[in-house]
């Protein structure tokens, strides 16, 4: 927990522990998009090694696409469709770099796997910088999944050089295994592994439960249905976790990527309210600092904190969408709550997920045409 520890001190040594060390700059009056490229074949996720200007797309089929000075490469980064079940909530849905990749050439991916079970798999650059060597996958961990939807998808290191693997509750509807809030499975989890020590892992120092079988040594966190894609800030270390809900309420957690055992109260509570019951025993969950109706969409697709220097108005503002609805909202994290909560009024179309380059400038996938979209000023 060295890194997480030095990361708290320089937060608090420049004030940004929640937010920003300085004032900020005034919200733009108006945000736009501006494509980078169309006709994928459902891009589910945008991610860049650190200090590399290309950027690697996901194709949920089992495709990893690159493009470089802005243009599409032909030929796939990497290509396992012959690996991969796909359609539905199910495919290719992750991608995390090693933070050593320059170094070593290590990605993880996670996919589902024929039968239908979560991989998470690692694999290595060739020689050629722009290819994969498809014959060096790993495997990381398998997670059996009941239902063919929830399976999560996302995993990313963070501050700490862990890797952090957001699991969904398994599927169906109303999780009747109850696995979210059973700790022994890894279904409904936030898991945090060390993929530096150990023959493929070891569950990573600081995680809450390690010795307390049966409660699982991998888990960080639970109680969660289906975290699609969560993010940590860059500069402020927090986790941002946007959990899918399931009839009524879409929800947005905030954490500090230190706050180890949180048990984020699904199927206790869906977002803010108690679910299927009149009243429910809150006590010792954690509870979003957003969340919204179903009258407002139906799947939350989160985001990132714009880390970038295109625009510095809105530097420290959390962005996210709704599959549904398609618009683009942000908030600021300031003193343990959801402030300056701004609605962009676009209208994006179904968001399968946002990306962010090695630069911090953010970008949105949808379906409506397989674009990469890039956040940019109004003109």
């Amino acid at each position: 927990m060295a890194v997480f520890r030095l990361a708290a001190l320089v937060a608090a040594l420049v004030g940004c522990s929640d937010s920003d060390a300085t004032e900020p700059a005034p919200l733009p009056a108006a945000l736009a998009v501006t494509p980078v490229v169309t006709g994928l074949a459902s891009p589910v996720f945008l991610a860049a090694p650190a200090n590399d200007p290309r950027l690697f797309i996901l194709e949920q089929a089992g495709r990893i696409r690159i493009v470089e000075n802005g243009a599409l490469v032909a030929t796939p980064f990497l290509d396992i469709v012959s690996q991969v079940v796909s359609g539905g909530e199910r495919g290719l849905l992750g991608l995390a770099f090693h933070p050593r990749y320059a170094t070593n050439g290590f990605f993880y991916v996670n996919f589902t796997g024929l039968d239908g079970h979560t991989r998470v798999m690692r694999y290595t650059v060739s020689a050629n910088r722009n290819v994969a060597n498809a014959g060096s996958g790993k495997l990381i961990i398998q997670v059996n999944q009941p239902y063919a939807n929830h399976n999560g998808g996302m995993i990313a290191f963070g501050p700490d050089g862990m890797l952090f693997i957001g699991m969904g509750d398994g599927g169906s509807g109303g999780d009747p295994q109850n696995h979210a809030q059973t700790r022994s499975d890894l279904l409904g989890d936030m898991l945090r592994l060390n993929v530096d020590v150990g023959d493929p892992y070891t569950p990573a120092a600081g995680n809450p439960f390690l010795g307390s079988l049966p409660t699982l040594p991998e888990i960080w966190a639970y109680g969660l249905r289906n975290p699609w894609r969560f993010s940590f800030d860059r500069v402020a270390g927090n986790l941002y976790i946007a959990d899918v809900g399931q009839g009524s309420r879409e929800e947005v957690n905030v954490v500090p990527a230190t706050q180890a055992g949180l048990n984020y109260g699904w199927r206790i509570m869906e977002g803010s309210q108690c679910f299927n019951a009149i009243s429910c025993t809150q006590t010792g969950l954690t509870l979003p600092v957003i969340d919204y109706t179903h009258a407002d969409g139906c799947s939350i697709t989160g985001g990132y904190v714009y880390r970038g220097s295109a625009i510095p108005g809105i530097v420290g503002h959390y962005f996210y969408s709704d599959y549904c609805s398609g618009w683009l909202r942000s908030f600021r994290f300031a003193a343990g709550a959801a402030t300056e909560q701004h609605d962009w009024g676009l209208s994006l179309g179904s968001v399968l997920s946002f990306g962010e380059d090695s630069a911090g400038e953010l970008y949105i996938l949808t379906a409506n045409g397989g674009q990469v979209l890039r956040i940019v000023n109004a003109p």
